[in-house]
């Protein structure tokens, strides 16, 4: 495995978890939005768009040829 191989993946690994994290921050944020009924709408927006992050920093898989 060359040096530029083990970069990418390394590289591609924190990518990943980065987006993960941001996706469960999101999720909170919704969450936390959702709580007061005015701003339901918002929160539950947010916290969809951050339950899809996760998900798909979790189990999609894009190979680079």
């Amino acid at each position: 495995m060359s040096t530029v191989t083990a970069m990418w993946n390394i590289v591609g690994y924190f990518e990943r978890a980065m987006f993960a994290i941001l996706g469960f921050v999101l999720m909170v944020i919704g969450l936390g939005l959702g709580v007061t009924v005015i701003m339901l709408p918002v929160g539950l927006a947010i916290g969809l768009i951050g339950f899809v992050m996760v998900v798909g920093a979790l189990f999609a898989h894009i190979d680079q040829t």
